[in-house]
Order: C-alpha cells, then structure tokens, then sequence
C-alpha cells in the first residue's frame, strides 16, 4: 500500500526547491511551475494537500486554481458512456483498490459521485461521466462484458502512461458508436482481444491509433461481425509477433487494407481471417513470414475470396498447415509453388470443401514429415483429385 501524502511530507520534500527558487518563480508562468514542481503529484489527494496548504501556495505564488486546471486538462482522462434503453447490469469495470481513481457521474450532475458501476432497473440514467486519474495505467478489460453500453465517447485522453489495453472493449454487443479519435496509444503493448464480441459495431475509425509499441493484436477484431470496412493503413506492426484470430469471424467485412502491415516479427498467423466470409479481395503482398511457425486455419471459411496471391509468402519455419483454405469454396486458382513445406507435420483438411477449385499448383510440397493429410482433398472436385493423385502417388486414400 502507498503511503499516504500528509500536508507536512508534502512540504518537507519540496521545501528546499521552493524556497531556492521563490524569487525567480515570480516572472514565470504560472504551467511551467506545475510541471516544475507538481508534475510528480499524480493522485487527487495531492491536489487536496495543494490546496488547503496555504503556506506552499504561497511560497510558488500560484493560485490553486491554476494548478487545477493544470491537473484535469493533463493528466486526466475523461468520457461519456450512453446506456442502451432498457438494458441494465455493469457499465465499466473497476478493481477495489482503484476505485479511488475513477471518478463517476450520472446525467451531468458533477455534484454528486456515484460510488457503483451497474445500472439497476430503476436507474433513470441517460448519461453517465467518468473521470480517470492519472495513477491507472492500464485500461485491459474496463468494459469487459458491458452490455449495457451503446455509446462510449473519449473527450480528453492527453497523457501517454498507459500500456495495456488487452480485452478493453471485449464483449460490448449492444455497443454501436465508439468514438476514439482523442484516444492516445503511444506507449500500449497488448491490443489482444481489444475489440473482440463488439458485434453491433459497424463502424470503427482508428486513424489516429498509434501502434508502434504494440507487440500483441491477437484476436484484436475478432467476431466484430458488422463491421463492413476497416482502413489499417496507419498501423506500425513492426513489433508484433502474435497475428492470430485478428480477424476471426468478421462476416461481414468486404473491405480490409493491411498495406502497411510489417509481419516481419511475427510467428503465429493462425486462423487469422477464418469466417471472413464476405471478403472478396485481401491483398497480402506485403506480408513477411519468414519467421511464422504456424497458418493453420488462415484463410479457413473465406467462402467469398476468388483470387489469393501468396507468391510472397515464406513458409520455412511452419509446421501448421491444417485447414489452411478449408472452405475457400469460390476460390478458382492456387498457386502455392513457392510454398516449402521441409517442416510441416500437420496438413489435414487443408483444402477441404475448396469445392470451385481447378487449379492448384503444389509441384514443390515435401510431405516427408507430414504425419496427418486426413481429408486434405475433401469435397475438392473429382478432375482435381485425379490430378493430384496422379501427381503424387505417396499420398494416402484418406487425403482424399
């Protein structure tokens, strides 16, 4: 447990400096001495200590009110949720021992806080306000399984100390509006499952996200299933290493540019885009996988894809490839001859139910270690089948 700042441990650290400078704070303004000398004052119980501590008021010759300000417009975060009508239960979620940080208001009325984080039946609440110190550092699940929420605005997100934003949104199915664009993602490291189950969201604009410290985005849309349109084009995923379920269950987005995707660093792409059923387009031709271990599922049930050029793609280090393009059943033409397969031990249902397809070139796979090609071939059709079985003669019965 911290210790509790007093009026005199307050005073006693500072004092030196203060009195040192007293004559030279006179002529300077009145933010370069908050920054100075209460930058390090993070907590709301400093502010109370400032402000009926006369004797330091005095010595930096500041009013309370200007350190004040200073304190709300940068190091706060503040925003408004708007509940669903007639839907009840938790709107955010707060550790006991945070709670002391989070400041929570109903329908503008900023005299009185709320001490409880549900909404009951009874509640006539339109509005509900929230103001976050600047001690929380991460915001993983603080609206874990909010059902109630519809609207979540950030109107001030100014400072930079906060890290970890895995499951944030995670579970918000009534949610529709999520308005980020004051958002600030400078130093977050886990975006995993960050808007995972939003499934009434069918817009999301992160245009100001900045993910160059970003290291997870595993299942970071997945099942976000309204969502028609995502623009990743600001993205920096130089230091990610986990891809996987990122866009799992997207049904209905037809629309995905990842042309700024740096994949260099990362080792798992499995099931990736499996369920994006209505993208007709996905261009990869960007994409390094040079050091990817595992794609099983990747393209798995993207029944609307027509064409997919992996020409790019390097697969010496994976061992997955089970129900890589499984159910692809609009897909025409495969080319996977640059395709090295030296370490995969695991190709099952790989093109099963590709049930369009008539060419698929694999003239260079090495299945010397694969140990499971079950139904790799399955409800392909029968003039591919005879192809393949032509081709490769140590394929089993039961790859196809």
């Amino acid at each position: 447990m911290e210790p509790k700042d007093t009026p005199n441990k307050v005073e006693e650290q500072g004092q030196s400096k203060l009195i040192a400078s007293n004559n030279q704070l006179k002529n300077v303004k009145s933010n370069y001495i908050i920054k100075k000398f209460f930058g390090y004052m993070t907590e709301r119980k400093s502010l109370l200590t400032i402000k009926y501590n006369k004797s330091i008021q005095k010595r930096i010759n500041i009013n309370i009110n200007h350190y004040k300000a200073y304190f709300e417009t940068k190091t706060s975060i503040e925003l408004d949720i708007i509940p669903m009508k007639g839907k009840y239960g938790k709107f955010i979620n707060i550790k006991e021992k945070d709670k002391k940080y989070f400041h929570i208001y109903f329908n503008d009325n900023k005299n009185k806080e709320i001490e409880y984080t549900s909404l009951h039946r009874n509640d006539n609440v339109s509005k509900i306000s929230i103001i976050i110190d600047y001690k929380i550092k991460s915001f993983s699940r603080l609206f874990f399984q909010c059902g109630c929420i519809e609207s979540i605005i950030y109107k001030k997100f100014y400072r930079n100390n906060v890290t970890a934003m895995r499951s944030m949104f995670e579970g918000c199915t009534s949610l529709k509006e999520l308005n980020l664009n004051n958002f600030n993602t400078n130093n977050v490291t886990v975006m995993r499952s960050m808007f995972e189950g939003c499934t009434s969201l069918k817009e999301l604009n992160l245009n100001n996200f900045n993910t160059n410290n970003v290291t997870d985005m595993r299942s970071m849309f997945e099942r976000c299933s309204s969502i028609k349109e995502l623009n990743l084009n600001n993205f920096n995923t130089n230091n990610v290493t986990n891809m996987s379920y990122m866009f799992w269950g997207c049904t209905s987005l037809n629309e995905l540019n990842l042309n700024n995707f740096n994949t260099n660093n990362v080792n798992d792409m499995s099931y990736m885009f499996e369920g994006c059923s209505s993208l007709k387009e996905l261009n990869l031709s960007n994409f390094k996988t040079n050091n990817v271990t595992n794609i099983k599922c990747m393209f798995r049930e993207c029944s609307s894809l027509k064409e997919l050029n992996l020409n790019n793609f390097n697969t010496n280090n994976v061992t997955n490839m089970r129900c890589m393009f499984g159910g692809c059943s609009s897909l025409e033409r495969l080319n996977l001859n640059n395709f090295t397969t030296n370490n995969v031990t695991d190709m099952g249902f790989m093109f099963s139910e590709c049930s369009s397809l008539k060419e698929l070139n694999i003239d260079n796979f090495n299945t010397n270690n694969v140990t499971d090609m079950w139904h790799m071939f399955s409800r392909c059709l029968d003039e591919l089948k005879l192809k393949i079985k032509s081709q490769f003669k140590n394929f089993k019965e039961d790859a196809f």
